[in-house]
């Protein structure tokens, strides 16, 4: 027999916790269906920065890659609000700081790049400065003699990737939302007003168990497990997974109060509030090919070497005090992006009542992409214009209601 909710949410990450929240707070009865333990992929494994400014993988392919990235700009500054006020609206901490970002530039070319994208960024409302070298190590006298320039946005930050989803999630349970982990979703078809989605988990004794779900609306919030999910709705939701690499030093007395990411080259470096340095800004790691040759999500990602040293060696060029800190772990996390950078998010065009968000810098917009899924769940419309993030912008409506 079916269990009837008013929103079926599928993915227990950072969004799909958010989107229980959210649903549940404005009343609606809400089940949250996650195949692993909640916060399990990329959502507790990136770093936790909150990236208002463009980051360097949509600067580093000229100024119309940029201009056609800058798109989401209305979903960061949403979010920027947002998680200023998540904390106190959870009723408990999600370690967010917003003390600040720098974008360095170590070239004359990496500065202009830096004026054309400041030039970009403030003609969407973003409050980006820029900065000669004396200028920057004014602000941030951790940084290298080595630093030309750089673009300055003040609400810039960190989250807690531990504390955030979780933090979401026992919020929406508070809400009366259920939440089913090691649940798998195998099936979503339409049925009269309602959708109907079967998953399948196991039982304590070992036997696998089989339910189906009801609901109007359906929201999906897998990451990488996006397109499968589409797939299973006949429409291509084209995204694109990556494994990253990340690491943490030890800890040493706190000096970095900035999120510090570079406009030539990959790397983005923050400083927890335990004293940790957390380093990354996307240096590839390897995903696993399955047997049909295409990326074996279920695969654990391997590290690349070149990519640990190339991260290392960006981070010590510009912050010298990280060379003497031992690392003491390196690990991949899985994102998604989508071929023109930009999110998909909306409702999915001929398929009333199903909603997805993914891609772009997805930790830093889950915020702002549970608030307009929601809105528009509710029939309240977004208060964003979210035309640009179409979700079947690049084709692939094969199956519509």
């Amino acid at each position: 027999m079916s269990q009837i909710f008013d929103s079926i949410v599928v993915g227990g990450g950072l969004l799909g916790s958010a989107l229980a929240w959210m649903l549940a707070k404005d009343g609606a009865s809400v089940v949250l269906l996650e195949r692993d333990q909640l916060n399990q992929h990329a959502s507790g494994q990136n770093a936790g920065s909150l990236h208002f400014q463009l980051e360097y993988r949509m600067v580093e392919h000229g100024l119309e890659a940029a201009r056609q990235a800058a798109e989401a700009m209305p979903l960061h500054l949403e979010a920027a609000a947002l998680w200023e006020q998540l904390g106190a609206e959870l009723g408990e901490s999600v370690g967010v700081e917003q003390n600040g970002g720098l974008m360095l530039a170590e070239t004359a070319e990496q500065a202009a790049v830096l004026e054309r994208k400041a030039e970009l960024e403030r003609s969407w409302g973003l409050d980006v400065e820029l900065l000669d070298g004396d200028e920057v190590r004014m602000l941030a006298p951790y940084l290298s003699d080595s630093v030309v320039a750089a673009a300055y946005c003040p609400i810039e930050g960190k989250a807690d990737t531990r504390r955030a989803g979780p933090a979401l999630a026992r919020g929406a349970i508070r809400h009366g939302a259920q939440v089913r982990t090691r649940t798998e979703v195998t099936a979503i078809r339409r049925d009269g007003a309602f959708w109907r989605v079967q998953t399948e988990s196991a039982g304590a004794d070992g036997r696998v168990r089989r339910e189906e779900f009801r609901a109007s609306t359906v929201m999906l919030a897998g990451g990488v497990w996006t397109s499968q999910l589409g797939s299973m709705l006949g429409v291509s939701l084209a995204t694109i997974p990556l494994a990253l690499t990340m690491s943490v030093t030890a800890k040493t007395p706190k000096f970095i109060p900035h999120l510090v990411q570079h406009a030539g080259t990959r790397l983005s470096l923050k400083q927890s509030s335990d004293g940790n340095v957390l380093i990354g800004g996307g240096w590839p790691a390897r995903l696993p090919l399955n047997e049909s040759m295409e990326p074996d999500l279920a695969a654990r990602p391997e590290l690349i070497t070149e990519s640990v040293i190339g991260n290392a060696a960006a981070a010590i060029g510009v912050v010298p005090a990280l060379a003497p800190l031992p690392v003491l772990r390196t690990w991949v996390g899985t994102t998604t992006v989508t071929p023109d950078q930009l999110p998909l998010a909306g409702e999915v065009p001929g398929l009333p009542g199903i909603f997805v968000a993914t891609g772009g810098s997805a930790f830093t917009l889950g915020p702002s992409f549970a608030r307009a899924l929601t809105d528009l769940a509710h029939g309240r419309g977004a208060s964003i214009d979210m035309a640009p993030y179409q979700p079947l912008r690049f084709g692939g409506n094969n199956n519509v209601a």
